[in-house]
């Protein structure tokens, strides 16, 4: 008799896991025919394969599992211990999961014997690796196509979004992969000798090959060929598994794309350009070529409106608004501008365009950066002076920072991904609600989510806002998060429930400072050990709170009482200790025109930076005065800012990107000296740096969640006396970390990334370090190791979707080589330029 193992206490387990479908026994190889690692390893000698679902719709997972004699488990449990921990590693060891996507190649054959395998490729893998599950010759035939059926209902819901009740029998046979190779031979036992073993896949390869001579195979995009492993015979004899396409029927995603909206009557054309126009597939993860001559045409179409139109002689493709929110990307060292669509059908598409040379992309360039500008400034693009026009195009450029550092040996890099497995220390927002305060509110929150997190400074504590509650964690010596206690109930002094809509934490951690989003004038004063708000301030009549930050950047470290604030044209002090209003009329700058401040953040010397939903930014050296630089706006409304602790770095966080500002000044009267001391000359402003995901990450990102990217306030490491090495944000579902060092290098893809099931709703990094990250979820807080964060590839962005309410999270590090996912000149396939 057999049986799982402690299946009430897996992480990952059933629980609120559906099993769709199971096959009970059968062995489980990882088969590596052309590695000199071994040709094939038997992974579960007795194992069940099923599908099941994650808690994201259309979401599955093709799990196989250990299955145990009668007796083995509890021998393993009293050897190991019956530690949680001990469980969860042992629920991983004995479990095999992956997503069920259209990469796997998922796919059966029948044998000899009555031998039933399925196959998937190893994504994590070298070129050509297969797990291959080998089915107890007992399991009826009926079951087996069942099993395929509900495998191919799967992947169809996870491509197209929608229940597989719409699919017909066609829409079901791109699952079937006929054009992949022959399943190898699983066992060893097959293949006793290396040599024979490869020799024989060769020769089956060669009979594939043999079987489409005379097909011509387009070039595949080198993101697919990294990320979906195919065999690689000699050059001659290279399988041709893709026939070029005719013409009138080039590229699968002609077929995809619907008719575009028709284009308004233009106003003013404010370029014409050729270019190509290519397609994201997010299967396998590359943009394919769909027209190799078409012209786009940036115009004016009405007050502040503007319109993308993209046709060839023969039709029109794409035809939309442009706006910010279409996610611009610019990828100078390849010629190509990418952006994201929602078309007529609802559909969201990833599209590229490819240009001839860079003046050609750089007119382009100028023409979208023109009418996006105007949009959200509502004033015409010639008013501006060029020296601000010449920053706005530098932040959408591909520039390297100057002053960057000597390009080093990656050595950090490899021992990080060297590392052993790293888990995050969750906790479940229901872990610090009790019943009776669930029950007394639940009429009144309509079910919260995690909102908001403050990171002590002075002490290792975080605070999660949830509606009109608040999660208080202690941070443990080993980088976990541990409860503390819940405040259930945040009143005003008078009583009143509500619900923080900004905190943070001052005079040595004791006290939070809250803002309601009921009274903008009013600011409420938690005293943290008592677990109350004492005081409420008002802070001015006519003048609000529209943020609030320390009054220097480690200010919450020591008793300072007073703090900064501004309104919509107003940036002031705020002294608790004043009678009646608050607000310090000699330490503000009120400005007569309504600039729309939105953030501001100081140094560790007080200097202080402020930004607006103009997106243009202010460094002050104190309180009162005039702003000694202005930078010019780029249009975006700026939602965050964060700054150095010696002020050198400002960052300005935008929904779809980062500004990295470096406001040291170079040559002159003032070479050495900050922004925020000295003003810059009119012609050597800082040259900025826009942070975001390159374009085929924009793409993969938009297809897995639906979404845009939509940043949250980015910040650096912090602590006293500490590097800032790191950059942390998120979107979405998705944790990102850059890395200072070679973002200043210039590297391509100076980021990594964590995919969550959930969308992230807050994060930093625990005060001092830059090596763990603090993360809030709708209903969890998690405290994981930066050195889990994994590089951008197409296996790392689809993520590892096993979360299923559990505490914690696996956080794998892949030692996966197939990681080259960035555009590179093969990623744009069959390109005429």
């Amino acid at each position: 008799m057999f049986m799982l193992r402690n299946v009430g206490k897996l992480i990952f387990g059933s629980g609120t896991q559906e099993a769709l479908i199971e096959l009970p026994q059968g062995q489980l190889y990882l088969v590596r025919p052309l590695s000199p690692k071994g040709y094939s390893e038997l992974i579960f000698k007795d194992s069940a394969i099923r599908i099941r679902r994650t808690n994201q719709d259309f979401h599955y997972q093709l799990v196989v599992q250990r299955v145990f004699e009668e007796g083995e488990a509890e021998l393993i449990a009293d050897e190991e211990g019956e530690d949680a921990e001990i469980d969860a590693l042992a629920a991983e060891r004995d479990e095999k999961t992956f997503l069920l996507d259209e990469a796997l190649r998922f796919r059966v054959e029948s044998r000899e014997g009555g031998e039933t395998v399925f196959a998937w490729r190893d994504l994590s893998g070298d070129n050509g690796d297969l797990y291959e599950f080998v089915c107890d010759t007992q399991v009826p035939t009926a079951q087996v196509e069942q099993f395929v059926q509900v495998a191919k209902q799967c992947q169809y819901e996870r491509k197209y979004r929608k229940p597989h009740t719409t699919a017909s029998d066609e829409d079901y046979q791109q699952f079937e992969f006929h054009d992949e190779n022959p399943i190898p031979p699983a066992s060893p036992l097959h293949s006793p000798v290396l040599a024979r073993s490869i020799e024989s896949v060769d020769d089956m390869y060669a009979k594939k090959t043999a079987a489409n001579t005379g097909a011509k195979r387009e070039p595949l995009a080198a993101a697919a060929a990294a990320s979906l492993p195919e065999p690689e015979p000699e050059a001659e004899s290279e399988p041709e598994l893709e026939p070029e396409l005719e013409p009138e029927t080039k590229g699968s995603g002609q077929s995809k794309a619907p008719e575009p909206d028709s284009a308004p009557e233009p106003l003013e054309i404010y370029a014409s350009l050729p270019a190509e126009l290519h397609l994201f597939d997010p299967q396998p993860g590359h943009f394919e070529l769909i027209d190799d001559s078409v012209i786009a045409t940036v115009s004016e179409v009405g007050q502040w409106q503007y319109w993308l139109q993209i046709e060839s002689k023969e039709r029109s493709w794409v035809g939309t608004s442009v706006v910010p929110e279409f996610n611009p990307v610019f990828d100078f060292e390849y010629l190509s501008f990418v952006f994201n669509h929602f078309s007529s059908d609802g559909t969201a598409r990833s599209w590229l365009l490819r240009f001839k040379d860079q003046p050609t992309l750089e007119k382009f360039q100028e023409a979208i950066m023109q009418a996006i500008w105007e949009r959200l400034n509502e004033t015409k693009w010639a008013k501006v002076q060029e020296k601000e026009r010449e920053y706005v195009l530098d932040a959408f450029g591909d520039l390297n920072m100057e002053d960057a550092p000597p390009l080093e040996e990656e050595e950090e890099e490899e021992e990080e991904e060297g590392h052993e497995e790293e888990e995050d220390a969750g906790i479940r927002s229901d872990d610090y609600e009790s019943e009776e305060d669930e029950e007394a509110d639940e009429e009144k929150t309509g079910g919260d989510i995690n909102s908001q997190l403050a990171v002590g400074y002075k002490h290792d504590r975080s605070f999660v806002v949830r509606g009109s509650k608040i999660g208080v964690f202690s941070h443990t010596a080993d980088n976990r998060l541990k409860f503390n206690t819940n405040i259930s109930r945040v009143t005003t002094p008078g009583g009143k429930l509500m619900s923080p809509k900004k905190v943070m934490l001052h005079s040595e951690d004791r006290d939070l400072i809250i803002q309601n989003g009921v009274d903008a004038n009013k600011l409420y004063r938690m005293d943290i050990e008592y677990g109350k708000v004492v005081d409420e301030w008002k802070v001015h009549d006519d003048i609000p709170v529209v943020t609030f930050a320390p009054e220097n950047k480690f200010a919450q470290m020591t008793s300072e009482q007073t703090f900064l604030g501004v309104s919509s044209n107003a940036l002031y002090r705020v002294d608790p200790r004043l009678s009646g209003n608050k607000l310090v009329d000699t330490d503000m700058k009120q400005y007569a025109s309504k600039n729309d401040f939105s953030a501001l953040a100081t140094t560790e010397k007080g200097y202080i930076a402020v930004a607006s939903n103009k997106g243009d930014i202010r460094l002050f050296d104190r309180l009162g005065i005039r702003a000694k630089t202005q930078l010019p706006a780029l249009g975006d409304p700026i939602i965050g800012m964060d700054v150095s602790a010696d002020g050198r770095w400002i960052l300005g966080t935008t929904k779809n990107y980062i500004l990295l500002v470096d406001a040291q000044q170079k040559g002159g009267k003032n070479d050495g000296k900050l922004g925020f001391e000295k003003g810059f000359a009119a012609d050597s402003k800082p040259r900025p740096r826009r942070l975001a995901l390159t374009p085929e990450h924009v793409a993969q990102v938009y297809h897995e969640t639906g979404k845009p990217v939509s940043f949250t306030p980015a910040k650096f490491n912090a602590g006293e006396g500490a590097e800032e090495k790191s950059i942390i944000t998120a979107t979405g579902p998705y944790i990102v970390e850059w890395d200072l060092k070679k973002l200043l290098r210039g590297v391509k893809t100076p980021y990594k990334i964590k995919r969550y099931q959930d969308e992230v709703k807050a994060d930093d990094f625990k005060f001092g370090s830059d090596k763990n990250v603090i993360v809030a979820l709708p209903n969890e807080v998690n405290m994981v190791a930066k050195q889990s964060l994994r590089k951008p590839t197409r296996e790392s962005i689809m993520g590892d979707l096993r979360l299923s309410g559990g505490r914690r999270s696996s956080g794998r590090i892949s030692n996966s080589q197939s990681g080259r996912y960035k555009l590179g000149r093969d990623d744009i396939v069959n390109s005429p330029y």
